[in-house]
This record gives structure tokens, sequence and C-alpha cells, in this order.
């Protein structure tokens, strides 16, 4: 076949460390950006309502005697409205254009109708972090001056637990009904609370609306970081709607564009950037948005129900629904375990060749993967991958399985979500993130001290720096931040990038997470961290290293399951916390860990001495990993300091 590359280079690089500047071939004329005339997000929405008022908008699943039932639908018009009053009441609290509004609490259609109140009248909107502590909600309503917030009805006691060390915030509305005691203690603080339905009533559909900017800042979005404070990404209108116009003209290339037909999924958190940028682009599109109950292990029973089109989720979420699906394929019988792995190298072949997956293998598609893509409820027909790498023998089995187009990205809060993502018909981007979005340029800075060229014939690789229309306009009342990350233009973002031969990009490194060993050998933790992550007998683990040691050790939370089984083939008793205590299954876990480093071809210095097992997930509450997943390495080091000092004590004296 002949080669393909999705890039054009529109300029050289003009340093020695700095590599040159590509871009989207669907970019080749111009990076994407907003008409004139269109100057806030709220236009998307206002332009959709008039088009189509009767359309689905916004579902949430009803609930009757403690069990949810079928979707209930807001229509375009119902939610137009809606937002008109709560805008109108959101000024009428003192609030002018500029002013920051906190939004926390789980997805649901309160929350985007709060954040198009917001737009409708020029107020910048805040998300809380739905799954971060009071601390970190109280230093946010804080550092943006938030003067009222709208919360989920049980994040309510959290809020008003913040009260004493907020002062700016005057106004609290619930999503829900707010009780009485609640009212009682916010009034003692000088703050005014309302139910949803109360505030609403306060409101004027009829509202005179002021003008807005493309230069006005529609969202501050904090980071949740590793390290210290969150960070406020300022984003722009116009950087909202470059993304959103990218998207647009991505998927119109390169598969079909969103429409009133389609059904999004709403579960990963709107107050990070990937879900908010989709579900924006869906209310461009006129389609619809169906919220989860906001309970994980209802999560595929919500998916059932509303059989979505669109589903956009994380490594994480895609890896166990992996894992649910081969377990029903091995629960099958041999004979349908045989027919689906024939049916399944009969059309991995033909990907591989460069079929499109609808013409890879239809008729095995019906045969025997019409069954495998009720995992997504049957009408899944585009599903998108972010926030992490996605390994590449899940994105394998369900671009093969699923029956639909299955891309994975790369971007950024500062980028205002996706920058770089994956053609879903071209195969050759598997393991990749793909090609820069038509409103981003992308280039490689080498990175000498960890052996990085961005300028090397074969393999450019380095840092990826993005310049575009959808970058962030700075951090929140630190210059200083914003400086060291956007040099000349260019936002640097520690993430370490190589070039493949088609133009796309492959994520290989960070530049921050790596140490040197005493003798002397550089260490990419994460890399080594993704291998052993491979292995199927844990579900997570923490690589700790530093330069006054010679050998790596882990934290390591074990799969209970797999755990368990060995234990009762080795007759072992206990239950599952013993069991992590138990030496002998440490060795057992180390054996296995290092088995799949060494079948992956880690080098001697990356094995592992030493494993400490811990039974309870790495979670938000103890701040071991950021909403996003990602671990909280100085937190966790101080966490399990004892625990890292006794295997670093234990492997030495062996």
């Amino acid at each position: 076949m002949e080669k393909v590359s999705y890039t054009v280079k529109v300029e050289e690089g003009r340093k020695p460390s700095a590599g040159h500047v590509y871009r989207s071939i669907y970019a080749r004329d111009g990076l994407v950006a907003s008409p004139p005339g269109i100057d806030s997000p709220w236009q998307f929405f206002r332009d959709t309502a008039k088009k189509m008022p009767e359309g689905k908008m916004l579902g949430h699943r009803q609930v009757h005697d403690s069990k949810a039932g079928t979707y209930a639908w807001m229509t375009y018009q119902q939610g137009y409205d809606s937002a008109l009053r709560i805008g109108s009441a959101i000024r009428g609290r003192g609030m002018n254009p500029g002013d920051c509004c906190g939004i926390y609490g789980s997805n649901c259609p309160e929350w985007i109708l709060t954040m198009e109140g917001c737009s409708s009248q020029g107020i910048t909107y805040v998300p809380l972090y739905d799954t971060l502590g009071p601390n970190a909600v109280e230093f946010i309503i804080n550092h943006a001056e938030i003067s009222i917030a709208f919360a989920q009805e049980n994040k309510i006691p959290a809020i008003i637990s913040c009260l004493p060390k907020c002062p700016s915030l005057k106004t609290l509305v619930s999503f829900a009904a707010i009780p009485e005691e609640h009212k009682d203690r916010a009034q003692d603080h000088g703050v005014s609370c309302f139910s949803w339905k109360e505030f609403l009533e306060l409101g004027n559909a009829e509202c005179e609306l002021p003008p807005k900017s493309k230069s006005d800042i529609c969202t501050i979005m904090y980071t949740s970081g590793t390290t210290g404070e969150p960070k406020g990404v300022i984003i722009s209108n116009e950087a909202l709607m470059a993304e959103v116009l990218s998207i647009d003209k991505f998927v119109e290339l390169t598969e079909r564009v969103f429409s009133e037909e389609d059904t999004y999924f709403s579960f990963l958190p709107l107050a990070h950037i990937y879900d908010l940028t989709m579900e924006i682009y869906c209310i461009y599109r006129g389609s619809s948005i169906g919220f989860w109950q906001g309970d994980a292990r209802l999560l595929m029973d919500d998916v059932q129900e509303l059989k979505p089109t669109i589903f956009s989720a994380v490594p994480r979420v895609f890896d166990r629904i992996y894992t649910g699906m081969l377990a029903k394929v091995s629960a099958g019988g041999p004979i349908r375990k045989a027919l689906f792995q024939f049916a399944y190298d009969y059309k991995l072949r033909n990907l591989q060749k460069g079929l499109p997956h609808d013409k890879a293998a239809p008729f095995m598609d019906k045969l025997v993967f019409e069954k495998t893509k009720q995992a997504f409820g049957g009408r899944v027909r585009v599903m998108t991958s972010g926030a992490a790498p996605l390994p590449r023998y899940v994105e394998e089995f369900l671009r093969v399985t699923s029956c639909a187009f299955l891309t994975q990205g790369y971007g950024l809060t500062e980028s205002c979500g996706g920058c770089v993502t994956a053609v879903g018909s071209a195969w050759s981007m598997i393991g990749t993130v793909g090609v820069p979005m038509p409103s981003i340029e992308v280039r490689l800075e080498s990175v000498a001290d960890m052996g990085y060229d961005a300028l090397s014939s074969s393999a450019p690789r380095g840092e990826i720096c993005l310049r575009g229309t959808t970058l962030f306009s700075g951090y929140h009342k630190r210059p200083d931040l914003t400086n060291e990350v956007i040099i000349d233009g260019w936002f640097h973002t520690g993430d370490i990038g190589e070039w493949q031969p088609d133009g796309s990009l492959k994520i290989i490194d960070r530049k921050k997470n790596i140490f040197k060993l005493s003798q002397g050998e550089y260490v990419a933790v994460e890399s080594i961290e993704s291998v052993f992550a491979r292995c199927p007998h844990v579900t997570s683990i923490w690589v700790y290293g530093n330069s006054f040691e010679s050998f790596l050790v882990a934290v390591v939370v074990p799969d209970q399951k797999a755990l368990e089984e060995w234990a009762a083939a080795n007759e072992m008793t206990g239950d599952f916390k013993s069991l992590c205590e138990n030496p002998k299954a440490r060795k057992h876990i180390l054996e296995e860990l290092n088995r799949t480093g060494q079948a992956n071809q880690l080098k001697g210095f990356e094995m592992l001495k030493g494993v400490h097992l811990e039974p309870k997930p790495f979670d938000i509450e103890r701040d071991l990993i950021t909403p996003t997943f990602k671990l909280r390495r100085p937190q966790l080091l101080k966490y399990y300091q004892e625990h890292i000092d006794k295997l670093y004590s234990e492997a030495k004296s062996r």
C-alpha cells in the first residue's frame, strides 16, 4: 500500500533544539478558528435551539420505588428557556459579566443548564471538582473569588463547611431541594440558599443579554496536578469555540459528523475539559445527551438503557469492558470460542490491510460481533479514549469487536482538550494518539539529558510543544507559572512524543517523571509502570526509585480474584487483606511482575527487587491519585514511606 502522511510541515526548526513545525493535512490552508460574528459558545446553543426546538437535549433516568427506569428527556427549547432563566437569576444576585460562578457535582442536566446560563450572561463558570475534598473546593472558591455556587444536593454540606473561610461566596443553589437546616447554617455566614426550583422562579426567559467577545473568559478550569495547589487554566470563548469547530471538521473529514440522530453518554466528569468539549460539540450538532446515575456500579446498566451512539471513556473503563467481554467469550464454550477467534483473526487481517472497519468483515460482524457490540448497548458508532494511553491490546480488541470507529487522542486542559487525535479508519495509527487537530500546530523539542533528538532523521523524539487557536490564555493569577510553560508562543507540555512515518504522534515518556539510579542509569518510570500494568495479577502499580539506590521497588494493588485463586491452588487460607501481608504472596506477585517485564524486554535495572501489596486501591480520598487517575507521586511516597524503607532494607539484606 502507498504510504500516506497525515501531516504537513509548515515551518523549519528555528533553533538547534527545536524540530520542524507540523499541522494536520486537514489544516493545510490555515488553522480552524471561529468565524466572524460568532463570539461565544452560547451562540452554538441558541442556534441549535432555534433550529430544532423539539429535539431531545438532556436526559436522565426516572426513578420509581428506588429503581431506575427509562430516560426522561428535556427538549432544546425547554433547555434554552431554563438556561435563560438561570442566567437572569444569576444577574439578579448582583453578578456581572466576567464574575465567577462555581459548579460542583456529578454530571446531570442541571450542570449543563447552569453552564449555559452563565454563558448567556457572559459569566465565567468554574467547575469545582466533584472528586476532590473540601480543602481543594475551598481553595478554588477563594482563588477564583466565586460569589455564587451551584451544587449537587449531597455536595451542599461540603460547601457549607467551607463558608467560614470563603468570604466571597454569597449565594448557594442546590441542583435539587435543600433542607432548612442547611439554609439556616448557610445564613449564619451571610449566604443565601435556594433550591433549583426556587432559583429558576427568580429568573426571566425574556431577559436582555449582554454583548460578548471572543477574548472573554469562558471558563477557568482548575487542574488537580500531581503536586502543589490546583492551577486555574483560563479558557477563552475563542479557544472553546475553535476546539468545537476543530472536532467538527476532523470528524466530517474522517468519519460522520454528530447529528440529531446521535446520543452521547455523559459520565466522564464535566469538571474536566475532555467531557466538557464533547458535550458542547453535541449541543452544537443538536445531539442528545443522556446522563448516568452517578454510580459507577450502575454504569453499564445505564449504557444498556440509553443505548448511546457516541461513547467517550478513559482507558480504565475500556479495560474493564474488555475484561468483561473476554470473560463472556470464554464462558461461551469451546465451539463459540473457536468461532470467535476465527472471526477475530479474519477481521484483524483485513483491518491491517487497510479496509475500513465496516467493510473488513461485514458477515462476521452480523454473525459474531453483533453480540460483542451489545456491551456498549448495541448502537455505538464512535468511541473516543483520552486522559491516558489506551493499551494496544485493548485498542486492537475493541477496533475488531465493537463494530465502531475507535479513536484515542491526546490533550490537556491547557490545549482545551484534544489537540492530537487518531483517525479511526487508519490502522497504522493504532498505538498512537494520531495527528494534530485542525486547530493546532505541533513541534518536538530535543531533551538532551534524556537522549531525545527532535531533529533525528529516523525517529524524531522530544518534548511536545503546541501552538494554535485552542491554547489557554494563561494560569489564573499565576503569570509565573504561565511564563514557565509558554515560551515564544509555544506551550511546553512536559510530555515526550515520537513522530511516526505516517505523521502520527506516539507518547513515549514524561519529561518530569524521570530519575537517575545510583549507577547512573536513567529510568522513565511511567513507561516501566505501563509494562508492569500488563501483568494480569495486578490492577495498579506505583514504581519507586531514587538516585541514592541502585534498584527499583513498587507498591502494588493485586487483582483480588487472581490472588485468591492462586492462594486456593497453593492451599493457603485467609481473606484478601491477610493474603496481601503474606510473604509468599508478595514473592509470587514479584515474580509475575518481573516475568512480565522480561517478556516485554525491560532492562535489568528496570526490574523490581521488592513489592508491598496494598489491598485497597489507590484513591482520591487518601490523595494518592488525581481525578483523572494519574498517580500523585510525592503523596504516594509520603503515604508509603515506611513500606518503601522496609523494601530497600529487605532487598539489601538478602
